[in-house]
């Protein structure tokens, strides 16, 4: 192999020391101290290499390799390296250092290929800091309006806008972020499957033709706090009353749709939040997934039926904002058939597979061709502390794209 394992696992391990929750797993928001760690890590990785690092307008990291050909298209590889909170170490820096060991091979042969490839650290692909998600990508291929930038807000009811002002980021230049269909060629993201498939069939490499489309809607249902030991239950306006009304059929809606379908109420919070007060108002957030964009559409128009109804049975109001919506995305079968070229050629076993998770593959893929692999996972856990790849594993993947990226390149150039 021409990657080097214990690189690999140094990256991973120095990465996960960037950290606000030690000992119960990896939290890494945007915009924040263990940000700044890891991204002065990253960039002191690609320095060592003789890239060209520069930060653009939201702060994706890109360290940049010139190629022979002038004004040629770019490739551009990596992936995300903030983190959902508690997760684990290894769901986007693991394409990071995919990244980061391909430009180490590259500079320590001695090689050039003839278009130039930029190796990117992206941020905020969960929204774990402000909900959302694929922020960095978004950004990229112009979905972020300057407008999000101060409506998108944190628990802390920080803005993005005063966030990235505070690390140094002027919101006001959001545009600067996007990128050219006609300046880049191509785009190939690692990633841990985040599943148990490949474990369970045995498959070193999943080969994703398809990342399914992902709509977030915030749902605000709106009573009346009052005192709950006097106010009678006929005489309530109980907005967590309402809300759970409709929460409870959320899966029923998903089953309904078919296809695969998947709907998910992750987050719920009520106030004024005491035992002894009736909730005035509870927020949750729902998480619909499908291949197909009318069965997402679906889900939506019955809860929206489902919240007309209880707000008039119940006597609450409520609104709802989408927080983020991707279309389904088919995925370049260019890219997918070097895939498959280049595993033949390595004796990798491959499997090719539905991604059921979003993935800034799906964002990019509005203005190039683009590539995403799975690793396997160990007994398919993510964004938990359990979350696993083995760095062998891992390794198979990055000199798959090595491999991949020489013959999108143009060839081995020295």
């Amino acid at each position: 192999m021409y990657t080097k394992l214990e690189r690999i696992k140094k990256d991973i391990e120095t990465m996960g020391r960037f950290n606000a929750t030690p000992g119960k797993g990896l939290t890494r928001f945007s915009y924040t101290p263990e940000d700044r760690g890891a991204r002065e890590y990253i960039k002191g990785e690609m320095l060592k290499v003789g890239l060209k690092v520069y930060e653009d307008a939201v702060g994706n990291i890109i360290g940049r390799m010139e190629g022979i050909l002038k004004y040629a298209p770019t490739i551009i590889i990596g992936s995300h390296f903030d983190s959902v909170k508690n997760g684990g170490n290894f769901d986007g820096p693991s394409g990071v250092v995919m990244a980061l060991e391909i430009a180490r091979v590259i500079h320590e042969n001695d090689m050039r290929l003839k278009y130039p490839i930029e190796f990117i650290a992206i941020v905020e692909e969960e929204g774990g800091r402000f909900g959302g998600g694929l922020f960095g990508s978004r950004a990229m291929v112009g979905k972020v309006t300057r407008e999000e930038l101060d409506t998108f807000k944190d628990d802390s009811d920080i803005s993005i806008a005063e966030a990235m002002r505070a690390f140094g980021l002027n919101p006001d230049r959001i545009q600067e972020a996007v990128r050219k269909p006609r300046d880049i060629k191509a785009f190939i993201e690692l990633h841990i499957e985040q599943g148990p498939v490949l474990e369970a069939t045995g498959k070193e490499i999943g080969i994703v033709d398809y990342i399914v489309g992902i709509k977030q809607l915030e749902v605000i249902v709106k009573g009346q706090p009052d005192h709950a030991g006097t106010t009678p239950m006929t005489m309530r306006s109980d907005a967590l009353d309402a809300a759970s009304t409709v929460i409870s059929q959320v899966s029923g809606f998903a089953k309904e749709a078919g296809e695969g379908t998947v709907a998910t109420v992750g987050v719920l919070t009520l106030l004024p939040g005491a035992p002894n007060i009736v909730p005035g108002q509870v927020k949750f957030v729902v998480d619909i997934r499908s291949r197909k964009s009318e069965c997402i559409n679906q889900v939506c128009k019955e809860i929206m039926k489902s919240l007309e109804k209880v707000s008039e049975v119940k006597g609450v109001q409520y609104d709802i904002e989408n927080k983020l919506y991707v279309e389904p995305t088919q995925l370049s079968k260019k890219i997918m058939d070097c895939f498959i070229e280049n595993c033949k050629k390595l004796n990798l076993s491959s499997e090719i597979m539905l991604s059921g998770a979003g993935h800034d593959a799906m964002m990019i893929e509005n203005i190039t061709d683009v590539g995403l692999i799975f690793v396997p996972s160990k007994g398919g856990r993510s964004h938990c502390p359990e979350e696993w790849t083995d760095y062998e594993d891992l390794q198979k993947g990055i000199e798959l794209v090595y491999h991949t990226i020489l013959d999108i390149g143009g060839g081995r150039v020295t």
